[in-house]
């Protein structure tokens, strides 16, 4: 249950990001030499991909919640699972698995939860093969079977649509292919694998949409500072906007500018947001981030900023509910195969909040106006369910959310530091 509060305030800082911590585990498993990771965020889905390298023989140490030292099996230092690895609520994780364990020796059996288990694993299954993996799906869905012993050979792969998860596992696949892979994109994706590969010694070459990589590169360990995570800033962000009267700041946020779209949207709706960015010379971009509450109108989101806010799109609904006039998105249909259709539930709790929107083929629009309250189904979706939490600045009456476990699977801690920042929430 949220009740409706009208401030947000003060300084908070979030977790460190989920994107940075799964591949710094990943490229840490398969490097010579330890990796130490600080700020590491313990959550369920980066949790189970500690989980599942410790099965393939990674040694790994927690000396603190967000401290993780690996021990660098090598190149080919993976071995067998006794068992399925279960992915849980990961669909990162799952992917870009997929891609690393392409090139093994041995046989891979990846499953999940519920959720996980409805998402399309094609997309990932079909430009692998093209190099040469051997991998059967489910009627295109986990059980995701990895057959080991393929000899890979690097492709020359064009995106159907953008996809970092999917670039991600063709570049971890090529580590073990012969020749060179490339990987043509039609719009900017988050590029947290490219620069992570570099950081571990590998040559990776970017130009004009397209990725390269050499087959046969070893990793050797290094450190890795994970910054906080952007799209859990982004649920305060917009609150931000909605309600920081006095300023709020998020501190030490990774602001990769392949992931920081909702910043150029919410502007172009006339959000008052600064980046104060830190001196220090990072493989990641990171800043503080003040937001100060202002009015809002409805815009066309430009297609070229809807993959560089993929995940941030349920909370940016709310930023549109609030906003005068109408908001439209359009080219967005990736978010029918998130945790949820996210289109359709968040069209369907806007409408049960009084909020006019139209749901779309591949986006939606929606007219600001008043939000009521009431009772809304996240389905089991953490971003959906954190998003109805931010509505609670601007409804008039309490919204109940249900379906709420699952925002640990990525924001371990997001009640207490909603409470903290201002929100009425509880349990």
């Amino acid at each position: 249950m949220v009740r409706p509060a009208r401030s947000v305030h003060g300084e908070l800082r979030v977790p460190g990001d989920k994107s940075i911590s799964h591949r710094a585990l990943m490229l840490g498993a398969i490097a010579t030499g330890p990796t130490a990771i600080s700020g590491f965020l313990a959550s369920e889905d980066c949790l189970a991909t500690l989980a599942a390298l410790t099965a393939l023989g990674v040694g790994v140490q927690r000396p603190a919640p967000t401290e993780v030292r690996v021990h660098g099996a090598g190149h080919h230092g993976l071995a067998a699972a006794a068992g399925a690895l279960d992915m849980g609520n990961a669909g990162t994780a799952i992917r870009l698995l997929t891609g690393l364990l392409a090139g093994q020796t041995f046989d891979s059996t990846l499953v999940g939860d519920a959720s996980l288990m409805r998402r399309p694993m094609e997309r990932v299954a079909t430009p692998l093969r093209a190099m040469g993996a051997r991998i059967d799906t489910t009627d295109g869905r986990p059980p995701l079977r990895i057959h080991g012993g393929a000899v890979l050979r690097g492709i020359d792969y064009a995106l159907p649509m953008a996809s970092a998860q999917v670039k991600s596992a063709l570049l971890l696949a090529a580590l073990y292919a012969h020749g060179t892979t490339q990987v043509s994109e039609p719009a900017p994706t988050r590029d947290h694998t490219e620069r992570m590969l570099r950081g571990f010694g590998v040559e990776v070459a970017s130009n004009a949409g397209r990725v390269s990589l050499e087959g046969g590169q070893r990793l050797t360990g290094c450190q890795v500072a994970v910054p906080g995570d952007f799209s859990s800033a982004a649920f305060f962000i917009v609150a931000g906007c909605l309600a920081a009267h006095q300023g709020l700041t998020i501190r030490d946020v990774g602001v990769n500018p392949t992931r920081t779209g909702l910043l150029q949207m919410l502007r172009l709706m006339g959000a008052d947001i600064e980046l104060r960015p830190h001196g220090a010379a990072t493989p990641e971009p990171i800043a503080d981030i003040h937001v100060r509450a202002s009015p809002l109108h409805g815009i066309e989101v430009p297609q070229e900023l809807v993959a560089l806010a993929i995940d941030e799109f349920p909370v940016f609904f709310i930023a549109a509910a609030a906003a005068a006039g109408s908001t439209t998105v359009t080219g967005a249909a990736e978010l029918r195969v998130k945790e949820s259709d996210r289109l359709a539930v968040m069209a369907t709790g806007l409408a049960a909040l009084g909020i006019e929107c139209q749901l779309l083929a591949d986006g939606l629009r929606i007219q600001g106006g008043r939000m009521s309250g009431g009772r809304i189904d996240s389905h089991g979706d953490h971003r959906v369910a954190m998003a109805f939490a931010v509505a609670s600045l601007i409804a008039r009456e309490p919204i109940e959310i249900a379906d709420v476990a699952n925002v640990a699977t990525s924001f371990p801690g997001f009640p207490q530091l909603a409470r903290a920042a201002g929100l009425d929430l509880t349990d």
